[in-house]
């Protein structure tokens, strides 16, 4: 490499981190937003249904529109995808505001809100995503992802403490200022800093699509894009089954926790796990993962089925805090790896319609999640572990019996589910070797 270049990659290199730290900036007051509405809406209303409905309409909307986000993408200038999706989560915010101020906010204009929130979010992570290619050599694409994951990991590991003092001191009309001021510093920077231009990589799938603006065909190409690489198609199938049990967890740990702690016990183990997510996100920024990317996904995929498994063994606080604290600090890692393998993989010109598709293969299976796991434990694995049940007797003997052991036995059981998806999806060969394809022109 020339002294040019070199001077020219730490320049370009000097942007991504301006404009993720102004992404950083933005996403600390969204977050601080979204925790005081959550808790607004659960103090207004009392309803644990309607606190509920927020989440779903968080996770809807992008599932639909994920397929006209990455049309979109691929074929508009990503710095203005990013500054107009910025904007319109402003003016949504800025509707929240104004019917806080009169007096007149409602569940109803929340949850409308929240979904303009929710759709802009989709373009925007989408064109922030797919633009780090532009910005990051191939050999650091780990080390960036490690840092994107850094700034998400520590929003989820403070804003909750951060949001909870701000409620009490300056109240939700302070909050909402914080927030339009990290929107406007975001914007600033995305304003002032310009965006490299992506390279085309002519290939024989996008020529036979070059032009075609129609939603259907832009699917069709995503699909059949990612159907001609068994080792694409296989990686999304994984990280789809290793979501769906992500989810399940999700829902059932509190309810196993409260189970045998108090609730401020439960908050503080899933603040030590708060504190695995940073530190696997750190990891993951400085080491950028291994070489052979795909071992870093399943190998980090086993020890989160051995974590997973660990956590229903017993209601131990030790033992489910070190669970829980491991099963986290894989989460990035596995995220990680996997964005800077696609990333590497899929040509720049389509990688917003392929990485919608994979958003929805992933996003797609945690309602599924939503949907199965609590009748799962209320009338199924619950009543096997009761004092008497068909378990008790045998099962219970060694992860104990009573309120919230069935749910432990569900863990054990997602564990090994998640280690024998991932001892699967190691033998199916075409993953094995998705490292060593340079490039992906079907």
């Amino acid at each position: 490499m020339t002294k040019y270049a070199a001077i020219r990659e730490v320049r370009i290199l000097q942007r991504f981190f301006i404009i993720w730290l102004g992404q950083f900036v933005s996403l600390v007051g969204s977050g601080l937003t979204s925790f005081a509405i959550d808790l607004w809406v659960y103090q207004q209303t009392g309803s644990v249904t309607q606190y509920a409905l927020i989440a779903l309409f968080n996770i809807v909307p992008p599932i639909l529109v994920s397929p006209v986000a990455g049309a979109f993408v691929d074929r508009l200038d990503r710095r203005w995808t990013m500054i107009l999706s910025d904007s319109g989560s402003g003016l949504a915010t800025l509707f929240i505001a104004l019917l806080f101020f009169s007096g007149r906010l409602q569940f109803w204009s929340i949850c409308v809100a929240i979904s303009v929130i929710s759709v802009c979010n989709v373009f925007h992570n989408l064109a922030f995503t797919t633009a780090i290619t532009v910005f990051v050599p191939k050999k650091h694409l780990g080390r960036a992802s490690g840092i994107v994951q850094i700034g998400e990991s520590l929003v989820e590991l403070f804003i909750p403490a951060l949001a909870g003092i701000l409620v009490v001191t300056i109240h939700m009309q302070g909050i909402l200022f914080i927030d339009f001021l990290t929107y406007f510093l975001s914007l600033g920077i995305l304003l002032i800093v310009k965006f490299p231009k992506p390279k085309t990589t002519p290939t024989k799938a996008i020529e036979g699509y070059q032009g075609i603006g129609w939603l259907k065909n832009d699917v069709i190409y995503s699909w059949n894009y990612i159907r001609a690489y068994p080792g694409l198609l296989g990686l999304l199938l994984y990280l789809a089954a290793s979501n769906f049990i992500i989810g399940s967890i999700s829902i059932l740990v509190i309810p196993m926790l409260l189970t045998f702690v108090s609730s401020a016990t439960a908050g503080s183990i899933l603040s030590i796990g708060g504190i695995g997510t940073l530190v696997g996100s750190l990891i993951m920024g400085v080491w950028g993962g291994p070489q052979r990317r795909v071992y870093g996904i399943l190998g980090y995929g086993i020890l989160l089925g051995v974590c997973i498994f660990l956590a229903g063994l017993r209601p131990s606080v030790i033992l489910i805090t070190v669970a829980i604290f491991g099963g986290l600090l894989c989460f990035p890692l596995i995220a990680g790896c996997s964005q800077a393998l696609l990333l590497s993989k899929v040509a720049p010109n389509v990688q917003g319609r392929v990485f919608a598709l994979q958003q929805i293969i992933a996003s797609s299976s945690l309602p599924l999640a939503y949907l199965f796991v609590g009748p799962l434990v209320d009338y199924v694995f619950e009543p096997l572990l009761v004092s008497g049940g068909p378990l008790a007797d045998s099962v219970g003997r060694i992860i104990g019996v009573g309120a919230g052991r069935g749910i432990g036995l569900l863990f054990i059981v997602l564990g090994i589910l998640q280690i024998l998806v991932t001892i699967s999806s190691y033998l199916y060969r075409p993953l094995q070797l998705i490292d060593q394809q340079t490039t992906v022109e079907p």
